[in-house]
Formats: structure tokens, C-alpha cells, sequence
């Protein structure tokens, strides 16, 4: 059975009831309105988040109301993220059911003549790193004529401003310690929307196939009879070396190149013991979401061989209008991103061609011998 009448009701969901319900839904919209102003992707609890989705809450309560009138400035989160998350999908899913009604309605009189309405479609779509310029014409299309769109925290707000306005927009992101949605949770959504008939979108950042999860999802789909398409993206990895000039691969300089994830599977601090077979002095090394493994990545690629004095760069919000980048030689690697408190997404490139960058702050010596030795 779909996802939207697997949840539980609104007043089964919570003990909160009454205005204490109410408070305590109504924190994470103050939290954010200055902590992410400048942030060019949809934070969690973001007024934009809130506005973009305001479809899904106007029988609870007015969100532009409150915003307005508050003028608290901090309103720490409760501690119990869990349910501050079930209340967030007990306060959505009156509207999801109705949506979902509409929809089913609306194929159902397209099969009166005796014609059988099959379920509707699923397109995994990327985004690219956040700059719209960068996404694909037929990307575009798709966005533009969808009934839903599920979107992930790295899809740019400058990316969902192309969204039609008749689409129904539900932000399904995550972020390290709160999923506003399980996987399970998307997959079933997916499912409902496309059981009743719509032209369901799931925007990802990036690629949908490169640690996006698409694949997890396609399966899915495809297993219970939905057809699915995905349409690629440009990953970040090639997007963001793009923008600083780094050719991930250069004849006699880097003959490979290998992206890696920085999250360890279980949450540790190794990241999926690759360090050993990742230290190729002639490979380029590109780890997504690694800020919190890097130190010890950095320290095992360097036990395993890797010279100290590797060009890196490590690249904050990359190719949008807040993007910062960081470069250094990998030993100093993960000093230099503590000192510039880069936050996530950060996107790290180690690898001599680094030091091709335009924007290579060290000597060019290095870079004119690279050259050379082609």
C-alpha cells in the first residue's frame, strides 16, 4: 500500500496536541530565516523550504502569518529530531491524500471510453551542481511539465524557480542527522503518485546515478510495473573541475580518475576503506560529501604512498554565486578547510592535475613541469 496511507493519522501521530503541537512544528521555521539566507540549496527548516511547500500545510496553520509576526531570533530545535520529522509528515499528508485523490480522478475520467489508464511515469532527473545553466534541455522540459517533483536538499533554488506553476513541489532532502524522508519513505511516495497517474519528477542534484540513490529507486520501481526514465545530469565532480580549470584526466599527468563517497556506510570516520587502492600518484581523486572523513582519508592515502605534497582542492557550493574553494597540498589539506569552516556540500579533487588550475596558488614551476613532461 502506498506511503500516504501507511502513515499515521494527524492525531495518532503525535502526543503533542493543541497549541503545544503547534510551537512545536513551528520551530524550525524561525530557525533558519538568517542561518541559511545566503545558502544557494534548500536547508531543512528554511523559509524557503517552507514557502515552496506552503501547498502542504495551508489546512493547519499560516506560515507567512507567523513569519511575519515573530520576532523570536533563536528558537533552538528540540532535541528529539525524530519527531520533530513524523510531526513534519502528519501535518503534509491531509493535502498528499487530496492531491492523490485529484490525480486518481482525473485518470479515471481520461478512461471512461472503455480505454485503461496506465500508471504514470517516474523521471529521475539531475540538476548539476546548482548553476541552471548547466542542466540539460530535455531536463528542463520534464521539470516543466510534471504533476509532482520530489526534490533533494542539492537541488538550487535557482533550479526549482523553473518549475511549472501548476507542479506540486514535496522536499524529501537530507542532511547528516535528520532525513525528512527515509529511502523507503521516497520510494513509496514514487510509487503512490505514479499508481494514480502523474507525471512524477524526482530532481536530484548532480547525477541520479552517481551516489545519488537513483539506482536504489529505479529497481524499486521498476520491480512493482512503473516505467521509469532518467535523464543525467552533469556531476558535480566534472561540473566544479570544469569551473576551475581542472582537467580531471591530462595526458602524462593523470591517465584515471576515481570518485569516491566520504560517507562511511556504518557512520564511521573510514570511509569505506578504499585509501590503500586509492593512492595512484597518477589517478585523480574526487570524494563526494567528505568533509568529515577527509582527515583520516588524507592520513591513510599518505600512509599508502601518496606524496604529502599532492595538489588538493577542496570546493564549498561549487558553481553557484556562494562558492568558495580551498587549495593546499593534501598534508595540509584538512587544516586549511577547519580554518575556512567550509560546510557541506563540499566537493574535494586531489591529484596532481590540480596544480593545471589557473587558480593554483603555489608556485607555477609545478604546473610548468607537469607541462613539460607530456
Amino acid at each position: 500500500m502506498a506511503l500516504v496511507y501507511k502513515l499515521p493519522s494527524l492525531s495518532s501521530s503525535s502526543s503533542l496536541s493543541g497549541q503545544n503541537f503547534k510551537h512545536f512544528f513551528l520551530i524550525p521555521k524561525t530557525i533558519c530565516s538568517l542561518h541559511f539566507k545566503s545558502s544557494p540549496f534548500t536547508e531543512k527548516h528554511s523559509i524557503e523550504r517552507y514557502q515552496r511547500d506552503h501547498w502542504l500545510y495551508k489546512d493547519q496553520l499560516d506560515l507567512y502569518h507567523y513569519q511575519s509576526s515573530s520576532s523570536s531570533s533563536s528558537c533552538p530545535l528540540p532535541s528529539d529530531k525524530e519527531s520533530i520529522r513524523q510531526n513534519d509528515i502528519a501535518l503534509q499528508l491531509p493535502e498528499l491524500r487530496k492531491l492523490l485523490q485529484v490525480l486518481k480522478e482525473k485518470r479515471e475520467t481520461f478512461g471512461k471510453d472503455g480505454e485503461k489508464c496506465g500508471p504514470g511515469h517516474v523521471y529521475l532527473v539531475g540538476t548539476g551542481p546548482g548553476d541552471p545553466e548547466l542542466l540539460t534541455l530535455k531536463a528542463v522540459r520534464v521539470i516543466q511539465k510534471a504533476d509532482l517533483l520530489l526534490y533533494d536538499r542539492l537541488v538550487s533554488n535557482d533550479v526549482l524557480d523553473l518549475v511549472g506553476p501548476d507542479a506540486r513541489l514535496l522536499y524529501v532532502g537530507k542532511t547528516a542527522g535528520y532525513h525528512s524522508r527515509t529511502q523507503e519513505e521516497i520510494h513509496e511516495l514514487l510509487l503512490s503518485f505514479a499508481e494514480a497517474g502523474a507525471t512524477v519528477v524526482r530532481l536530484k542534484g548532480g547525477d541520479p546515478l552517481v551516489f545519488g540513490r537513483g539506482g536504489e529507486e529505479m529497481d524499486f520501481l521498476q520491480q512493482q510495473g512503473i516505467q521509469v526514465k532518467v535523464i543525467p545530469g552533469i556531476t558535480a565532480a566534472s561540473g566544479i573541475a570544469a569551473e576551475l580549470g581542472i582537467p580531471l584526466t591530462h595526458r602524462g599527468v593523470a591517465n584515471s580518475v576515481r570518485f569516491l563517497t566520504g560517507h562511511s556506510r556504518k557512520g564511521g570516520t573510514d570511509p569505506l576503506f578504499v585509501a590503500e587502492n586509492a593512492a595512484d600518484p597518477d589517478s585523480t581523486l574526487v570524494v563526494y560529501m567528505g568533509l568529515a572523513t577527509l582527515p583520516s582519508l588524507a592520513s591513510k592515502l599518505m600512509h599508502h604512498g601518496l606524496p604529502l605534497n599532492t595538489p588538493a582542492a577542496a570546493v564549498e557550493r561549487g558553481t553557484t554565486p556562494k562558492q568558495r574553494v580551498v587549495f593546499a597540498e593534501l598534508k595540509d589539506l584538512a587544516n586549511e578547510i577547519a580554518s575556512a569552516e567550509l560546510v557541506s556540500p563540499t566537493l574535494i579533487v586531489i591529484g596532481k592535475v590540480v596544480a593545471l588550475s589557473p587558480f593554483w596558488p603555489h608556485s607555477s614551476k609545478e604546473a610548468s613541469c607537469l607541462m613539460e613532461a607530456v
